[in-house]
């Protein structure tokens, strides 16, 4: 028989309503009797029940995240962080793929799952600005990724620009001159902004370094994935560009900027220095490992899960205005830009 809140106030000699207190994370509890509570629950193997309790409050108890691609390392590892911080706080996490589609992300938004769900993080890219903005707060919403709008809605990720700016400038300190991108979107939705803004910092690390930027180095993608990194890569060569490094804008992309110049018996780094973005596991194991910037995954789920509650109202404190937070990041050098040590 299931193990009851009863069973466990016997056990520890208080009342009921001392156990739900320490089960639900009431303050109000003195440590030798929170610490007596406890020792009940591991001896008893207590396990409280989630449903029940939520739908004593109106909720599931479930929340959903959308991205746009699962099979993507980067978004994977976001997940799983995503889950982890959820678990803390006795949600469940439903995970939705969207392709990246405006229909499938708008049905998302507009709460399609919104009677199963307390609240939503999503990563926007088929969606503008207008129709991010026109959101109604609903369904809670926490966006991640690059903003594309403003509204109720609370938003978290890294400075593009200035990410960008550090990897370029990483390579010009170098030495590297001829500094060619890979994954440009002259092309892509005014939504989605990754690519526009990363290349705003490529071009200001360019500018302080009093570099022109040369459009023959600026290689264009319609998406971030292996294959299109190494054809990007393989249209700059054959043009004569000669790049002496590049900046891939995800490290999908680098990897496959790296198995191209390595087809055309390039040295990497010695003839060609690489970096990426977004520090996914493959490029630690890639010959040579890749260097790249490391978004704090960890905090950029912690932070979108915590905000997600106060919008929920389950924080106790009042839902703030919508906030949009910049994550940290780092630069970690590998084997692709300094070589073996």
């Amino acid at each position: 028989m299931a193990v009851r809140l009863q069973d466990v106030a016997k056990q520890a000699g208080v009342s009921v309503k001392t156990v739900s207190n320490v089960v639900t994370g009431h303050v109000h509890v003195a440590p030798a009797t929170r610490e007596r509570v406890q020792a009940a629950i591991d001896i008893l193997g207590y396990r409280p029940n989630l449903s029940a309790r939520n739908l004593r409050h109106g909720r599931s108890g479930l929340i959903a995240l959308a991205l746009p691609e699962l099979d993507s390392p980067y978004f994977a590892e976001l997940a799983r962080f995503v889950v982890q911080a959820a678990e803390e706080h006795g949600l469940t996490v439903l995970i939705d793929q969207t392709d990246g589609l405006a229909d499938r992300e708008r049905l998302v938004m507009a709460g399609f799952r919104s009677h199963l769900i307390d609240g939503l993080i999503m990563s926007p890219v088929g969606l503008g600005p207008t129709e991010i903005a026109e959101h109604d707060g609903h369904i809670p919403l926490v966006l991640l990724g690059e903003k594309v709008g403003a509204g109720s809605a609370d938003h978290i990720a890294i400075d593009n620009v200035a990410a960008a700016r550090e990897a370029t400038e990483h390579l010009l300190a170098l030495g590297r001159r001829r500094v060619g991108v890979v994954g440009n979107q002259a092309d892509s939705p005014a939504g989605s902004g990754v690519a526009r803004l990363r290349r705003q910092g490529y071009e200001q690390a360019l500018q302080w370094r009093g570099i022109a930027a040369d459009p023959t180095l600026i290689a264009d993608v319609p998406t971030f994935g292996r294959k299109q990194g190494a054809d990007a890569t393989a249209r700059l060569l054959d043009s004569g560009a000669r790049p002496d490094a590049l900046f891939c804008f995800n490290d999908i992309l680098a990897l496959g900027a790296l198995r191209m110049l390595a087809e055309r018996g390039l040295r990497v780094p010695s003839d060609v220095a690489v970096i990426g973005m977004d520090d996914i596991e493959d490029g630690r194991w890639s010959t040579p490992t890749l260097s790249t910037i490391v978004p704090d995954k960890v905090e950029i789920a912690r932070c979108a899960v915590e905000m997600l509650l106060n919008r929920m109202g389950i924080t106790g404190a009042m839902p703030s205005p919508a906030r949009d937070v910049r994550a940290g990041f780092a630069l970690v050098a590998r084997e692709s830009t300094f070589g073996r040590t």
